[in-house]
């Protein structure tokens, strides 16, 4: 179910205000009085108020229980609700946002900063969803109280997620490897992603694809430091260059158009330590900075190009076996 989606209530009752208590409401300015008198002198039945049953306390209708009182009523309508205390605090929340006086900017977000000390574990788009804010404005809220997502959060559907989807794909792509005949269902209950995730996952991993998707493996290599100069291969050039020489012997390669540019790349690339300091001293200073990006970029492809042949490797001596 749904962490927004609203609880049902019980059925309309007559409740004597003496009964009912003040609200633990989201509203920190309390009511305008100006709202109330409009109310106490409207000519239409107000809607029943809310109270939490447990406690007698008002959810909902704090401006309406007023100007009950204004009318001089002695009962009021009202529809009880069943919850914990932060059930009962986000009915109120939803309440005020999309029914009857708006909450101010300053309101959503006490609101969303005591949510996200609640339950930190939900996403900055179901808290963002019931506050009325934006998710980035959630966001800053969340690093300005210092309570981070943990490993994993519970996203708008109610479901519980990994926190990186990074690695909910990873290990969608491992569990496939070793189950090439899994299903859908059986990849996504392993690796705590969503069916359409774990298809994207599958058909990319036929297709020779990195799982990750291209932001998430830029993020991986800034957080783990992989960007670095890409250091030359510790083999002997020679070693090297006897690899492209049997590359190049093979039809499949030398006399396609796309096998002749891999051919080139590697052979371009098969060069020793000296010959690439050489080429780091004819860089001019002033470019520096542009050719190391370059080489970055560069350093990256190669580096997903290898994980692809890889799990192409993997993929195909699991179906052997």
């Amino acid at each position: 179910m749904s962490i927004v989606e609203s609880p049902a209530l019980g059925p309309v009752r007559l409740l004597r205000i003496a009964d009912v208590k003040p609200a633990d409401s989201p509203r920190t300015g309390g009511q305008v009085a100006e709202y109330v008198r409009l109310l106490a002198e409207a000519n239409t039945e107000l809607p029943p108020i809310i109270v939490d049953r447990a406690t007698m306390r008002v959810i909902d209708g704090m401006h309406r229980l007023r100007a009950a009182v204004v009318r001089g009523s002695q009962t009021i309508e009202a529809r009880l609700f069943d919850g914990s205390p932060f059930e009962v605090f986000v009915f109120a929340l939803r309440a005020n946002v999309e029914n009857g006086l708006p909450l101010s900017l300053a309101d959503r977000s006490a609101a969303a900063e005591r949510i996200v000390c609640w339950r930190p574990e939900w996403s900055d788009r179901a808290i963002a969803s019931v506050t009325g804010l934006a998710s980035g404005t959630v966001a800053a809220i969340r690093a300005r109280v210092g309570k981070a997502e943990g490993p994993t959060r519970v996203g708008l559907d109610g479901k519980s997620r990994p926190m990186s989807s990074a690695e909910g794909r990873r290990a969608a792509c491992e569990f496939v490897v070793n189950n090439p005949n899994a299903s859908l269902r059986a990849i996504a209950k392993a690796a705590g992603i969503s069916v359409g995730t774990a298809r994207d996952v599958r058909e990319g991993l036929r297709r020779g694809e990195d799982p990750l998707l291209p932001k998430q493996r830029a993020a991986l290599e800034n957080d783990s430091g992989s960007a670095a100069l890409p250091v030359p291969s510790s083999r002997p050039v020679e070693e090297q260059r006897a690899t492209v020489d049997a590359l190049r012997n093979d039809p499949s390669l030398r006399y396609s158009i796309v096998g002749r540019m891999l051919l080139r790349l590697l052979d371009t690339h098969a060069i020793g330590s000296r010959e690439w300091l050489r080429l780091a001293d004819a860089v001019p200073i002033h470019y520096a900075e542009m050719v190391s990006e370059a080489a970055h970029e560069c350093a990256g492809a190669w580096r997903q190009f290898a994980g692809q042949l890889q799990r192409r490797h993997k993929m195909a001596a699991a179906q052997e076996s």
